[in-house]
């Protein structure tokens, strides 16, 4: 807990509290953009800013007890921009049939002119009605959101500028608008002070607990990289006069480059053996795949500095192993601590995709760490604290929003039970044109219907009906090359623990299996002297190793990606 009022930080404390950057050249009251004379027409424009009226809404304890019981109606839809099959799916009133594709929708005016010129700069025309002025609407609503058709740029090569575009310019804006709303307020405390006034009201309350306000969660540095280089492009040339710390955050963050003749060779030698692999996976691990990172932005008025203090730093772009390794060292030692964590506002999950074929548990682990009480004061000033930190109603009002290619239900369960916002939630519902055409190969394909009481029973069920009816036929076949895909670990586990007590003939290609293990298996497997091998849909992601000699593979569930049904000729799906 928090004790005392205004004090210095904890002692032997370096950390600076969320208004102490003003000696960095943060953006002070003269320096705003509203403030230029000849924008009287910006001041009637950003006085409906969404920023100002999310933060100062007060929640009843009657609209807190309502979203503790996670009941969400979607009452509207609209259709998706550029996307016939799409409609987007909101809680609430509609607001996207309201907006004016002409306003600036409460971006900062030099913010706004900078994109705009970003974009006509790239070719674009007709802005207004483009797909990241829309995905920006939907940002700005500061409603949960869930996105779950986004193009991944593995498969098309690129980044899918205008899903990346919105959200960072969302970024940029939430960070400037706070820094500029504590500024003013530091500016006009100060000549109260020197006046031998004191100021109140609810208008000065504009802290968090701590300084961070945004965190971007990301599955690999290469991302991360293109993720930065982005937002520092569309941050307006004033407010990055200088970049600290760009080079070392090229060297991590980037691909890097060839300092001597052997490593050249070690780079042509890699690229042969990566000629082999599809083009999707060259493009996504073909970069830097380093998945532990965290990094800290700060953004200082004319300046913006990477590798900032968590506590200082306004954005974190992180991977989920990366904060999870920081929470479990807090856990063990007692002088740290997370609580950089405990005034997060904006959440952005992007490749969601990808995360799942890391460990989606880590990021469950992370989002029920956001938003709690710290332990520590950190020198902030608790008289201009927002009132709804202080009675720990923070999670409703933090906005999620969680970006993939496909939808998942440990992601609709983190959408469902986690994001409480009390904005509500926009969503995104597809019609999908299916993957069994996209299988060239002229072969049978079985699917088998099997029992279950529950949702709850469906994996034993499952499995109790692969072992009593779909075994039985394997083991009494003398036909080898049976490749069974799993797309769990949990059920990798299970059924190499059953087919060990059924003493059949097997091999295994899993994500922690040996490398040793798993050449010797798939020559076991290429010559007849293992029947069975059981392979797992996340080897087959990281890996994409090539299985000569298999008949028949056996999908217990529809893999997680559905492009590899359509790569895999299948004979039985239960």
């Amino acid at each position: 807990m928090i004790n005392g009022a205004k004090e210095s930080g904890v002692p032997g404390s370096t950390e600076k509290s969320e208004d102490s950057g003003s000696d960095d050249g943060e953006i002070g009251a003269s320096d705003s953009d509203e403030e230029h004379d000849s924008r009287t027409n910006v001041e009637s424009i950003t006085s409906r800013s969404t920023f100002s009226s999310h933060l100062e809404y007060k929640l009843s304890q009657g609209e807190v007890d309502n979203l503790l019981k996670r009941k969400w109606n979607y009452k509207w839809e609209v259709p998706a921009l550029r996307a016939p099959n799409c409609k987007w799916r909101g809680t609430g009133d509609c607001f996207l049939k309201d907006i004016d594709m002409n306003e600036m929708c409460g971006l900062k005016p030099r913010l706004y002119k900078h994109w705009v010129d970003v974009y006509q700069g790239s070719g674009g025309t007709d802005f207004q009605s483009s797909e990241q002025r829309f995905f920006f609407s939907i940002c700005n609503s500061y409603r949960d959101v869930l996105h779950h058709n986004k193009k991944p740029f593995y498969l098309k090569g690129q980044e899918d500028s205008s899903i990346l575009d919105a959200y960072v310019l969302h970024t940029l804006n939430h960070v400037l608008r706070t820094r500029d709303l504590i500024s003013k307020n530091d500016a006009k405390v100060a000549d109260a002070q020197g006046q031998g006034s004191i100021l109140n009201g609810d208008g000065f309350l504009d802290h968090g607990f701590t300084r961070p306000k945004v965190l971007i969660l990301l599955p690999l540095a290469s991302i991360a990289f293109w993720v930065v280089k982005r937002l520092i492009q569309l941050t307006p040339s004033k407010h990055k006069v200088n970049i600290e710390h760009m080079d070392r955050f090229t060297e991590e963050f980037g691909s890097g480059g060839v300092e001597s003749e052997e490593e050249d060779e070690d780079v042509e030698n890699s690229k042969k053996k990566k000629s082999s692999k599809p083009s999707d996976f060259q493009s996504l691990f073909g970069g830097n795949n380093n998945d532990h990172f965290m990094i800290g932005i700060k953004c200082m008025g004319r300046k913006i500095k990477l590798y900032a203090d968590f506590y200082s730093s306004d954005i974190i772009v992180a991977s989920p192993l990366g904060l999870i390794t920081k929470i479990g060292a807090a856990e063990v030692e007692k002088e740290k601590d997370i609580d950089y964590l405990s005034s997060i506002e904006v959440l952005i999950i992007d490749h969601a995709d990808v995360i799942l074929m890391q460990n989606w548990s880590h990021v469950n682990t992370v989002v029920e760490q956001l938003n709690r009480l710290p332990v520590k004061q950190h020198g902030t000033d608790i008289m201009r604290i927002r009132p709804w930190y202080l009675d720990g109603q923070a999670q409703f009002y933090r906005q999620t929003i969680i970006l993939g290619s496909h939808l998942n239900p440990d992601v609709n369960s983190l959408f469902n039970r986690h994001c409480l916002n009390y904005e509500g939630k926009v969503k995104l519902v597809c019609l999908y044109k299916g993957v069994l055409p996209k299988v060239l190969i002229p072969v049978r394909q079985i699917y088998e219907r099997f029992e279950a009481d529950s949702i709850a029973d469906v994996d034993d069920a499952r499995f109790q009906y692969f072992c009593k009816k779909v075994f039985p036929k394997i083991k009494d076949s003398i036909q080898g090359g049976i490749m069974l895909c799993i797309s769990s670990y949990f059920e990798f586990v299970r059924l190499r623990n059953f087919l060990k007590s059924q003493e059949a003939s097997f091999c295994l290609l899993g994500e922690y299996t040996k490398q040793s293990d798993i050449s010797r298996g798939r020559v076991w497997f290429f010559q007849g002297q293992r029947k069975i091998m059981l392979y797992t849909e996340r080897a087959h992601f990281y890996h994409r190793y090539k299985v000569r000699s298999f008949f028949f593979v056996f999908f217990l569930v529809f893999p997680t990606v559905n492009r590899y049904l359509g790569r895999k000729t299948s004979s039985h799906i239960l």
